[in-house]
């Protein structure tokens, strides 16, 4: 019997992305028999405050949550000393856990990978599994956090060297992320165990229903019942700038039609509530809204007219926004804010489901919403269909697990 291991800073409750992509991975490995252990941090990942049950048993995996994991973002060192301790704690488990065959680790925490090397080296026979979320250090590198000679990059390159080779699969979530990883090895083909394989987020469709306007409790709750409502939903880092966005809706603050609704947290989300205590004038056309519970998602998401995506410039390849496949499977317009090539143009490309537009055109943002808002109830469902068609063929649930599925356990088919 297969004997899983899944290390992640991450996890359902909590509502980051990562943690729910953790849990339906963990539960998609335990339904095909396999005994799955998760260790994962015992407080929010945004809010600390909010803290978690020690240890539980759901869905056939057993959850053991480690005390002194995580402290928020406000404070980059408590956060450096959160990662170590979960880091630590995870490889003297890691070392230690009996009858383990396989190691599932990601990028959460930046240097989790570590814990793959060290467990590895004691055991040999250890399969290791490595599904990159997003690359460091070329994420700080490309903030300006760190210079490329920086000792830290260094080392955490040699780290992605090392775990790469290592990796008995690995698991990138697009082509320029394939690219990204490919370039840091000097003979790709021949360095790594595997082919790196290419597999988007799945969307989360046991939280996403389209729910109509006028049955929308959470659209009629806010008061938004005749606007035009624009939002960005989710992680608000400081890869996904939003400033173009927020320059659009002062534009617009004249305009009574439209409504800006931000609704997760972030370092991003810090901007945003800037913009709102140093512009009154900006409270009357942009809403700042807290994560919301899983069982809101439908109606929060449905409760938008379009939806914003945003990507840095700088960003391809590096990280990954999740959110576009929840509002392509809900049927709503996006508009992506980003360079010219990444995967969200590969995604919305010629399939006519929103608009793209670069950083810093705050004109082509609001002539882009202008003519959204202006469209017919016809236009509108005719992006509806055409992205719920995209979600479906290209991003089935479904057939997306599958294929994660068969990428991890694919060495243990070939021993049985």
């Amino acid at each position: 019997m297969k004997n899983f291991l899944i290390i992640t800073q991450v996890f359902r409750p909590d509502p980051a992305a990562v943690g729910q992509y953790f849990d339906e991975a963990a539960q998609a490995i335990a339904g095909t028999g396999a005994q799955v252990t998760v260790l994962t941090a015992n407080r929010g990942y945004d809010n600390p405050r909010e803290k978690f049950l020690a240890g539980e048993a759901r869905d056939g995996i057993q959850i053991q949550r480690l005390p002194l994991s995580s402290f928020g973002k406000t404070s980059i060192p408590l956060r450096i000393f959160a990662q170590l301790s979960f880091l630590v704690q995870c490889i003297l488990r890691g070392l230690f856990a009996r009858k383990l065959t396989d190691l599932l680790v990601s990028t959460s925490p930046p240097m989790a990978a570590i814990t793959a090397v060290i467990i590895g080296l004691f055991r040999p026979k250890l399969k290791v599994h490595y599904w990159v979320m997003d690359i460091n250090p070329d994420q700080a590198i490309a903030l300006g956090t760190f210079s490329p000679k920086h000792p830290l990059v260094q080392a955490l390159d040699w780290l992605n060297r090392r775990i790469l080779k290592r990796a008995d699969s690995i698991i990138v979530l697009d082509r320029f992320m394939q690219a990204r990883l490919e370039r840091k090895l000097k003979r790709p083909t021949e360095d790594l165990r595997s082919p790196i394989q290419v597999i988007p987020p799945w969307p989360m469709d046991d939280y996403l229903e389209t729910v109509a306007h006028s049955e929308n409790s959470f659209r009629k709750e806010q008061g938004w019942e005749d606007k035009f409502v624009v939002m960005h939903s989710g992680n608000h880092s400081l890869v996904h700038p939003l400033d173009t966005i927020l320059d659009a809706a002062d534009a617009l603050k004249d305009d009574p039609r439209f409504v800006f609704v931000f609704i997760g947290g972030g370092r991003g989300k810090e901007i945003v509530d800037a913009r709102l205590r140093e512009q009154p004038s900006a409270a009357s056309n942009i809403i700042s809204l807290p994560y919301q519970s899983l069982d809101q998602i439908r109606y929060s998401l449905s409760a938008a007219d379009l939806h914003i995506v945003s990507l840095g410039n700088e960003m391809s390849g590096i990280v990954h926004p999740c959110k576009i496949y929840g509002i392509l499977s809900i049927g709503r317009p996006v508009l992506t804010l980003g360079p010219n090539e990444s995967y969200l143009s590969d995604i919305t490309g010629d399939n006519e489901v929103g608009w793209s537009i670069r950083h810093g055109d705050v004109d082509g943002v609001v002539a882009a919403l202008q003519t959204a808002a202006a469209q017919t109830e016809k236009e509108r469902e005719a992006i509806c269909l055409r992205a719920q068609k995209i979600a479906a063929e290209k991003f089935s649930r479904e057939q997306l697990v599958k294929k994660f599925l068969d990428t991890i356990l694919y060495e243990s088919r070939l021993t049985q």
